[in-house]
């Protein structure tokens, strides 16, 4: 049964403008917009902090990452353990504390059928996001990829929800070959994109490859509509590198969380094993971060001020009438 209710943002400090219907509109527009002009870097945030401290630096948009999330909740990465309320409720948390553009990373659709596909992107709609990515990994070692017959039925349906829903959020459909291994993954994920970008899907996404020549072949694939590519570790190529390949949108997945997790688990491996404090130098020190989260703070504090005074004037003027 869904039991799953639309989580608010009242209790994110300052947060009720930013999850105004009236925001989440002009993100979607800004979203598409992004996809139509140069390449960017969407970077993906794991938990407010760091999603806040990301639109700070001045990104334009921010995605979702199921690992990030779920290694901070002391969880695996599959959708058994990160169920799909637990998924929805921090993909609204994020989408509901910044002003930018937030895809969700939705794995599977958290369903086999095109039907629970579709039902649960509606509800991923739902919590204000501007787009979001439905992968075809079955989870099933035995059989890792859905039938691409029901791959692009799956894809189909999330279209239609979408349209359904009225809301301009932008669908990445994902072909997951080069992470399951498929012994012809290039040639597989190039048929299997094809097929998703014929069945609606906006935007395509076969994470794995770092190749320039299998990065370059896959943007050729589905022009002219743009491909993401994730990039999980230093290849040698830089953005820009990535951007003249025709790239228009690089994701990182989980890896700042790694690289956050690195720094914790190098640290607290050696404080237990050598009873050193190595692992402390050259912290970022504590008033620079501090100092970023109370500034945030007071501007959070005074949007929400903003907000509720002009719901307060906009009340005044109603009753007057």
């Amino acid at each position: 049964m869904n039991t799953f209710k639309k989580p608010t943002t009242a209790h994110l400090i300052g947060t009720e403008g930013r999850g105004s219907q009236e925001n989440f509109r002009a993100r979607r527009r800004s979203f598409r917009t992004l996809h139509e002009e140069a390449c960017f870097v969407i970077p993906n945030p794991w938990d407010i902090g760091s999603a806040r401290y990301l639109q700070h630096l001045g990104f334009p948009a921010l995605a979702t990452t199921s690992a990030g999330f779920a290694f901070s909740q002391g969880l695996p990465d599959s959708e058994v353990a990160l169920t799909c309320e637990r998924n929805l409720a921090y993909i609204a948390e994020i989408a509901g504390g910044v002003d930018v553009p937030v895809n969700a990373d939705f794995a599977s659709g958290y369903g086999e059928s095109p039907r629970d596909v579709a039902d649960n992107v509606t509800r991923c709609i739902a919590t204000g996001v501007a787009g979001l990515s439905i992968e075809d990994a079955t989870g099933d070692p035995t059989s890792p990829l859905y039938e691409l017959p029901l791959a692009v039925e799956r894809v189909r349906a999330a279209r239609e929800a979408i349209d359904q829903s009225r809301a301009d959020v932008l669908l990445t459909a994902r072909a997951e070959c080069f992470l399951v291994g498929h012994h012809d993954a290039l040639r597989e994920s190039v048929r299997r994109l094809q097929a998703f970008s014929e069945a609606g899907a906006d935007v395509l996404f076969a994470p794995g490859p770092h190749d320039p020549t299998a990065i370059k072949a896959l943007v050729e694939a589905v022009r002219p509509k743009p491909i993401n590519v994730l990039v999980v570790r230093d290849s040698g190529l830089s953005v820009a590198d990535i951007a003249a390949l025709g790239v228009r949108r690089i994701s990182v997945g989980g890896a700042l969380a790694l690289a956050a997790w690195t720094g914790f688990t190098r640290a607290a491996q050696k404080l237990k094993s050598e009873g050193s404090f190595a692992g402390f130098a050259s912290l970022v020190p504590y008033a620079d971060i501090n100092g970023f989260f109370v500034t945030d703070y007071r501007i959070r504090q005074s949007d929400g001020r903003r907000s509720r005074a002009g719901r307060s004037h906009l009340l005044s003027k109603a009753s007057d009438v």
